[in-house]
């Protein structure tokens, strides 16, 4: 009788949380992920999507060991001894595989459930989702960005590590807004750094989609997002 297959790593399978963390934080989880993967979440954030891999690798166990034991029942094999056996040893595996898998969930909860609770009571009249050119900004700067000052012109404007250049008004708008800071130890003409704040970041993990729920396709590296629509 063949060996039982290894459980194969999946790109990303569908969790049971997953409905919650897109409505809390108004991105897919695919978009938390590449955000994690760049570093540009706050410490909930990230802390929420490394349990949510936890639990996806979990519920991939859980799927593996099911169908494993649909196969052993389905016919396919002889009805002796063996098959006994292994199915004895399939029941053990998913039973150990949901046990994995509830605990994964609890740990997803745990981290969800601040953010549920934070996000419900800054919702209000006076809260106000960043926009699609906001967002863009936010990104390119947590990729690495600094305010220069040109020589000739004495023109300020922000240059990101991506070669994006960002308007000094936007960028004043984002200081003002406490999304972002700038290190003004460092000289203008070298190159001020300037990074996303710790609300910045929030303010990134946690943007709301626009009315409708269409979201913005993310700008070609170099090229800076206009807030209106895109002439075709």
């Amino acid at each position: 009788m063949p060996r039982d297959p290894a459980p194969t790593a999946a790109r990303r399978a569908m969790s049971s949380l997953d409905s919650r963390i897109e409505a809390v934080t108004g991105h897919d989880v695919d978009t938390l992920w590449a955000h994690r993967d760049r570093d540009v979440l706050d410490a909930p954030h990230t802390g929420l999507v490394d349990r949510h891999r936890e639990l996806v690798q979990a519920e991939t166990g859980v799927t593996f060991y099911r169908t494993l034991l649909n196969r052993l029942s389905s016919g396919e094999f002889a009805i002796d001894a063996a098959l006994f056996a292994r199915i004895d040893r399939t029941v053990d595996q998913l039973r150990d595989a949901a046990d994995v898998r509830d605990a994964a969930v609890r740990r997803v909860l745990a981290a969800l459930e601040p953010i549920e609770a934070a996000a419900s009571a800054a919702s209000g009249p006076a809260t106000e989702a960043i926009s699609t050119a906001d967002q863009a900004a936010l990104l390119v700067i947590a990729g690495g960005a600094k305010l220069y000052e040109h020589l000739l012109t004495g023109r300020l404007a922000v240059t990101a590590a991506s070669g994006t250049r960002i308007p000094y008004a936007e960028l004043q708008r984002l200081v003002s807004g406490g999304l972002v800071s700038v290190d003004t130890s460092h000289p203008v003409h070298a190159g001020q750094p300037v990074s996303l704040t710790d609300a910045g970041r929030a303010a990134l993990a946690c943007r709301r989609p626009a009315a409708g729920g269409v979201q913005t396709a993310a700008a070609r590296p170099g090229a800076w997002p206009s807030t209106s629509a895109r002439r075709r």
